[in-house]
């Protein structure tokens, strides 16, 4: 029986390596370069990110069948708006201080290209088992990335991470990596690490279909 597309497990790999958001689709660059200068700022928007992503792509899935094709765009905005004021005024509530370093980037996530993607290409047409495995593999992998670059500028920049110090006070701090250039600077490295990994897998089996041949030429001859 042919399936409509990839199943739920599927659909959850892909969005954590595969068909990373940022690594491999570029999506999501705004929050990406702007919160990354410290893990706690980057966590916090990955957190509120993946809420509204999952939210969406739930809500979505279940209205699929009553989307008109020339309102769907206007209803994608307007659910990943709601939930989107649901995670700005809870950050103002309760982490009131993070709600103000992160500023404006998180009304901005329902601008998000990554979220209307989603809803756009597999939320829409899928099950919300589906739509469900697809958000919280394309959260994780947003938060990994973020994560990874995160990492790299804190620990460069402040010589900590999560605010804990983890390099010698002697360290002197590379004042770029916590500024805008730093966040390109990594962001570049880490795409240049993922891309230089992604090529040596896919040349792999071409490595090994040719070391096969040659063995089986060389058995031949024998």
């Amino acid at each position: 029986m042919k399936r409509d597309g990839p199943t739920a497990l599927e659909r959850f790999i892909n969005g954590v390596l595969p068909e990373n958001p940022v690594y491999r689709q570029l999506l999501g660059m705004c929050p990406t370069l702007a919160v990354t200068n410290g893990m706690k700022p980057a966590m916090t928007m990955a957190a509120a990110t993946a809420f509204v992503l999952i939210c969406a792509n739930i809500i979505v899935s279940l209205i699929r069948g009553l989307l008109k094709p020339h309102l769907r765009i206007l209803v994608f905005t307007l659910t990943i708006a709601t939930f989107v004021t649901i995670a700005d005024r809870f950050l103002a509530a309760y982490m009131y201080e993070m709600s103000k370093q992160l500023g404006p980037y998180v009304p901005l996530i329902i601008v998000n290209c990554l979220i209307i993607s989603r809803c756009e290409i597999c939320a829409s047409k899928q099950s919300l088992g589906v739509a469900a495995a697809d958000a919280v593999g394309m959260s994780l992998g947003f938060a990994a990335a973020l994560a990874s670059i995160a990492t790299v500028r804190e620990i460069l920049g402040s010589g900590s991470w999560f605010g804990i110090s983890v390099l010698p006070a002697a360290w002197p701090g590379w004042g770029i990596m916590v500024l805008p250039p730093g966040a390109f600077l990594t962001l570049v490295l880490l795409l240049g690490i993922a891309e230089w990994m992604s090529a040596r897998r896919r040349r792999a089996p071409e490595r090994q279909s040719e070391t096969e041949s040659e063995c089986s030429l060389h058995g031949h001859a024998h």
